[in-house]
């Protein structure tokens, strides 16, 4: 009985056609197809009458991994050629592959990315030995292009090359032995039958070898963990998101001049991909006259005829139409002739041409086709394209926000909010969203189905999944989204990463942020219902206690007051104060920590003063002779970053108390110009901490001490603005000292 392994690269129209002709020649009892095994059962929804491109979308989430994979299909992929051309003659089709959810496939995002990309110093002697740029053009130069006489011969020896003695890692092994089982079974159960076995030529090799001997039984399909979630969906795709030039890693780039190559043959898709590139670019009034296109063309037919080609291939058309239309010095290298994502730099003329060659072809789900329970939810709800304004104080139309809110977490495109309540902001009750229809969405809802069943479970093990992999910077915008999706409290593992984020914290500033946002949360959000919440206060708990161990580990000499870092301390005295009873936050440890950082000389000077106002703000009436304490830390070269920790923490302490403005007024006075003219921007700083009002009132205390005649806001206006009364004093010492040199006045 013959078995008939074809090797193919993943989307590859002349691959299509070999397997289609081989099928239609051999009529097999089987066709086996590399593919995931797990939707044998659902064939007939798959072969439905789709308009290609589509993909079989798998999303599998358990406590500890979260994945999501594709299956491409489109018209040129010779898995789908396999499929059609294996109903059209009555044969028994199968997926032979591994379940995308298999922890052998957990690295794997897209199951048809090239294989042999992974050895690329075979490829890359290829390319030498045949004078091309990559394994791109080495592909459309023996296979594409070429007549397709002893195809099959030429791909085997291809891809024996590319494998060669090379050992797979387990995870390419543990599938080959799967897809070995399935051939052995198929080829005992069949007969006298042929069997037509289509795989990524990378491990046709080693199928031959294991599908020698070995269990001839069917094999047992893989079960997920019984506390895993796993679904499997088929999803419109596109051709945008086929093209390797977007970031793809399809065995082919440029799906839509592939496209015209499998319709019409090379010839024609040359000529079709100089039409389209010339239709977009005049479009965007790209100039591109007959002449151009007549060189153009002329250049692509020379270049083929000098690299052996009977037609002109796709990087002949390309490099013509960049002779032609380009006059400009190209900077960056040419698109076609590296592989990956197109990159910054490129010439304009050149991204349309990427683009054009992109084509915009839209898959089409049939109306049949099963989707998610998700989908239907939120199509039932989502309305028509538009501007909405919601009054948060309204019930409904807070619901309505905690939906478009789920969605815009589930990055649903056609869904976006362009104003309301931040993290940081004060309390807004009115958001405004704008919904616009998109080609994307339907598959974006069919993903975001494998988090959960309606809008609200999705979105709670999206931000429970952003939870586990944010840094300290986002850690405070997911939880302000889990209040604005109307989550309510995490639970369980996720409320343990949360807790393990905030205490595995090494940025002080970040750790803040952070603080700040769930207390405020905690305390006193009741629009999004988040007052006293365990999860925040969780965060809370943690997060001072992270930061005092954080604080107390910051060295550093003078240098200009970080604000990131005082807020951050800021907020712990917020916690200690609001939340210190009810969360049993530690407030003798905390004092201990802020009276050891003002005394050490080896913190920077910012902390040392904020370290100051915490144990001052805390103690209040009991602190210990707090005019000692700061005329003991009153340094002047440093006086303005100390003074604006202190002002932070402790300024109502600081306006308040008897006889300490006049304390620094005493200790400001006695600093010399030189320290003074230093000091001043920081001094601004500093006392920028107190609000208007309350500057108005230190001047006019100041300005009474010292029995001038200006009233305190006289002095807060000035004419000028401080930084030129600062440059005119420091003139008038230079001029001063030049004449005392100079004999002109006397000490």
């Amino acid at each position: 009985m013959a078995v008939t392994f074809l090797g193919v690269r993943h989307h590859s129209p002349a691959c299509a056609r070999l397997v289609a002709d081989t099928i239609h020649s051999v009529r097999p009892a089987y066709v086996l197809v590399e593919g995931p095994a797990d939707m044998n059962h659902r064939m007939d929804e798959l072969l439905l009458g789709h308009e290609l491109p589509i993909a079989v979308y798998t999303s599998y989430r358990d406590p500890y991994r979260r994945h999501g994979s594709w299956t491409p299909l489109c018209d040129y992929s010779p898995e789908w050629a396999a499929l059609t051309a294996g109903r059209d003659v009555g044969s028994e089709l199968r997926f032979i592959d591994l379940p995308a959810w298999h922890p052998a496939l957990a690295e794997v995002r897209n199951r048809y990315a090239d294989a042999e990309a992974r050895y690329s110093e075979v490829t890359g002697r290829l390319c030498r030995a045949f004078a091309v740029d990559n394994v791109d053009a080495l592909w459309d130069h023996l296979f594409e292009i070429e007549p397709a006489d002893g195809l099959a011969e030429r791909l085997a020896t291809y891809f024996d090359l590319v494998r060669g003695d090379t050992q797979a890692g387990s995870d390419d092994m543990a599938r080959e032995a799967y897809m070995a089982q399935w051939i052995r079974a198929a080829v005992a159960d069949a007969g006298d039958r042929p069997v037509v076995v289509v795989t990524g030529g990378f491990h046709r090799p080693a199928l031959i070898r294991l599908a020698e001997e070995g269990d001839r039984s069917w094999p047992e399909m893989p079960e997920p963990p019984v506390d895993a979630a796993v679904g499997s969906y088929l999803v419109p795709y596109s051709f945008r998101r086929l093209d390797a030039f977007d970031g793809y890693q399809s065995g082919m780039p440029s799906p839509g001049y592939y496209q015209h190559l499998w319709e019409s043959g090379p010839a024609d898709a040359a000529r079709r991909l100089t039409e389209v590139v010339t239709a977009r670019l005049r479009a965007r009034r790209q100039p591109v006259s007959t002449a151009d296109l007549i060189a153009a063309r002329a250049t692509a037919d020379g270049l083929a005829l000098l690299r052996g080609h009977p037609h002109p291939a796709r990087v002949d058309v390309l490099d013509g139409l960049a002779g032609a239309l380009v006059s400009e010095a190209i900077e960056a290298p040419l698109p076609w002739a590296v592989r990956g994502p197109l990159q910054a730099g490129n010439h304009p003329v050149i991204v349309e041409m990427i683009a054009a060659l992109s084509g915009d072809r839209l898959g089409r789900l049939h109306h049949s086709t099963p989707l998610p329970p998700l989908v239907r939810a939120v199509l039932a709800v989502l309305g028509g394209p538009g501007e909405e304004r919601l009054d948060l104080g309204r019930e409904a139309d807070r619901e309505r926000s905690r939906l478009l809110h789920r969605l815009r977490v589930l990055q649903i495109p056609g869904v976006m909010r362009t104003s309301g309540p931040r993290p940081a902001g004060g309390t807004e009750l009115v958001e405004r969203w704008v919904l616009t229809e998109s080609d994307d969405r339907l598959p974006a809802l069919i993903e975001a189905g494998g988090y959960g069943v309606d809008p609200q479970e999705a979105a709670a093990a999206a931000l429970a999944e952003r939870i586990t992999g944010a840094d300290l910077d986002q850690l405070a915008d997911v939880l302000f989204d889990t209040a604005l999706c109307g989550i309510g409290d995490l639970t369980g593992q996720v409320l343990d990463d949360l807790a393990r984020a905030v205490g595995a914290a090494a940025d002080l500033g970040s750790l803040g942020r952070t603080l700040t946002v769930a207390l405020a949360m905690w305390r006193h959000d009741d629009l999004f219902r988040t007052s006293g919440s365990t999860t925040l206060g969780t965060v809370v708990e943690a997060a001072t206690r992270r930061a005092l161990w954080l604080a107390e580990g910051v060295r550093g000499g003078p240098a200009p007051a970080d604000l990131q870092r005082i807020h951050a301390v800021t907020a712990v005295r917020d916690a200690l104060r609001h939340a210190g009873p009810s969360l049993g936050l530690d407030t003798h440890a905390a004092l201990g920590v802020a009276d050891r950082l003002a005394a050490c000389p080896d913190a920077p000077p910012d902390l040392r003063g904020a370290s100051l106002g915490l144990g001052w703000s805390l103690r209040g009436t009991a602190a210990a002779d707090p005019a000692r304490a700061v005329r003991g830390a009153f340094v002047p070269a440093s006086a303005g970053d100390w003074l604006a920790g202190l002002f932070a923490l402790a300024r109502e302490e600081v306006l308040h108390t008897a006889g300490m403005l006049e304390l620094l007024d005493e200790l400001v006075g006695r600093m010399t110009d030189d320290d003074f003219l230093l000091a001043l921007p920081a001094l601004r700083q500093a006392f920028g901490f107190f609000p208007p009002r309350e500057r108005h009132l230190i001047a006019t205390r100041l300005v009474e001490r010292r029995a001038g005649g200006a009233s305190g806001w006289d002095l807060m206006r000035l004419d000028a603005a401080p930084e030129l009364v600062a440059a005119g004093m420091a003139l008038d010492e230079r001029v001063e000292a030049a004449l005392r040199r100079e004999g002109l006045i006397t000490p």
